[in-house]
């Protein structure tokens, strides 16, 4: 049970208790993949639960595109706007939103910004951190996938994680994760962007020097949606086999990893005890503590 930060009770005990109606809302960019989705984001929403008892765990998704298209099929999914107004409604007042993006990017950015225009209707809303926000969130999952990947980059052998890529600053973790790989000593294990840097070009040079043979390619995405499916297993597929290359495609989410899904509930518990501090307090802390 998590009570550093707030006490919370569950609806049935809310009547005899004085104490906070917590959520937890799970925001996904989604998929209409009903495979990906079963072993990734509803994966991780049922160990989230049984993780935090004391919250109500609640789900939306960010891609209006994959909720329309879900709606057609009958599966409903909403906003995170929508379900933050819901939970509200229903009589919620403190809620960690924590989003499944891999990097600080404009998603994780857009997510903020709706938290902070909920904050009207909650006594408390915090937002947890992607899967890569420090160094060492960058350091756990290295180890995480070196571990996983070492029987597939070894000699000859390459394997070369694809991530999304955003147009921001952010997209520079991508870089890092990949230094980090070579650094901890997996020369064989890449990381490259599908509308990002490293770019499939920089990858596929790099991949010549070294003298790879063979190469798996990996999603470096929570879901194996479309991504996945199109760009990964078929462009890039094609491509490096034209290049000369032995290329096998593994269609498997990031979120399908348990491990991986750990890093999610360890920022979420994180936000839980912890408030982050915006910039400007950071700041000052930094100058009282130094005076």
């Amino acid at each position: 049970m998590f009570m550093l930060a707030f006490m919370c009770a569950s609806a049935e005990k809310q009547a005899h208790e004085k104490a906070s109606r917590c959520a937890i809302l799970m925001v996904h960019f989604g998929t209409t993949f009903d495979d990906t989705r079963a072993v990734t984001i509803d994966a991780l929403n049922v160990r989230v639960r049984e993780a935090f008892p004391d919250f109500t765990v609640a789900e939306a998704y960010t891609s209006r595109i994959i909720i329309d298209r879900l709606k057609k099929r009958g599966i409903e999914k909403h906003t995170p706007v929508e379900a933050l107004l819901r939970l509200a409604a229903d009589g919620y007042d403190t809620v960690i939103v924590q989003g499944t993006s891999i990097i600080d990017g404009i998603e994780t950015e857009v997510l903020r910004r709706e938290a902070d225009m909920m904050k009207p209707f909650f006594k408390d809303i915090r937002v947890g951190r992607p899967l890569l926000y420090s160094v060492e969130d960058g350091e756990k999952t290295v180890g995480i996938l070196a571990s996983k990947y070492t029987a597939a980059s070894e000699g000859k052998s390459h394997v070369v994680m694809v991530g999304h890529g955003t147009s921001t600053s952010a997209n520079a973790m991508y870089s890092q994760v990949d230094y980090m790989f070579g650094a901890g000593g997996y020369p064989n294990i890449h990381v490259a962007t599908v509308e990002g840097y490293p770019t499939y070009e920089t990858t596929l040079a790099k991949l010549k020097v070294s003298g790879a043979r063979e190469v798996a390619l990996v999603p470096f995405m929570f879901v194996a949606g479309d991504h996945a499916r199109n760009d990964i297993a078929g462009e890039w597929k094609e491509n490096l086999e034209k290049a000369g290359f032995k290329v096998t495609a593994v269609i498997e989410g990031l979120g399908q990893n348990k491990d991986i899904q750990s890093l999610y509930i360890d920022h979420i518990r994180n936000a839980i005890d912890t408030k982050d501090r915006d910039a400007i307090e950071l700041k000052s802390a930094y100058v009282k503590e130094n005076i």
